[in-house]
């Protein structure tokens, strides 16, 4: 008997504490993280639209990855998939930090502008999942995008407001072209 309680006292003090425990916990910023702009994260429109505005900008224009990393919960992860030349496909797990060092020098040298096309929304209680279709160009003259896909972006509400938890996101191809429902709004 001793034995029985010794363990379910042991299962419930890792529930509590284990990340996918059902007890809330709260995610404040990290010392690390900038101090968001309260326009930013006031709304989910306006974290989305940060979100697009923080990576976009013509060749050669630094972008503000303070302001990127202040949008983004900490321990949040960019998730970019795609095809594999021998196949199947892959993706590729990276931290804020991990996106700014491998995608900011291209971001920066080419010129980028993605843009939300179209956008299906699910909520429930402080979380939020988008569907966001993008399109993106080298110039906002560009007549038609070099890319186009779907960013997966989860969001959350602590109360105060809106973070950015992940961003997971494939692009369009010959093969898997984007499905009609998918470049039209919806809330549901």
């Amino acid at each position: 008997m001793r034995l029985l309680i010794a363990v379910l006292l042991a299962l419930l003090s890792l529930a509590v504490t284990h990340p996918s425990s059902s007890v809330a916990q709260t995610a404040p910023a990290a010392p690390s993280t900038p101090a968001a702009r309260p326009a930013d994260v006031a709304s989910e429109d306006a974290i989305l639209a940060a979100l697009y505005d923080v990576i976009s900008g013509r060749a050669g224009q630094k972008r503000d990855w303070d302001r990127m990393r202040s949008i983004f919960l900490p321990g949040a992860r960019l998730i970019p998939t795609g095809a594999r030349a021998a196949g199947g496909f892959g993706s590729r797990v990276m931290t804020v930090d991990d996106y700014i060092t491998s995608s900011g020098p291209y971001l920066e040298k080419e010129g980028f502008f993605e843009r939300e096309i179209a956008r299906r929304t699910e909520r429930f209680g402080p979380m939020t999942h988008v569907w966001s279709t993008y399109e993106a160009r080298h110039k906002t003259s560009d007549p038609t995008p070099f890319l186009r896909g779907i960013n997966s972006i989860r969001l959350f509400n602590d109360g105060t407001r809106w973070w950015v938890v992940s961003v997971f996101w494939a692009p369009e191809t010959a093969a898997i072209p984007l499905p009609s429902s998918y470049l039209r709004s919806v809330i549901d």
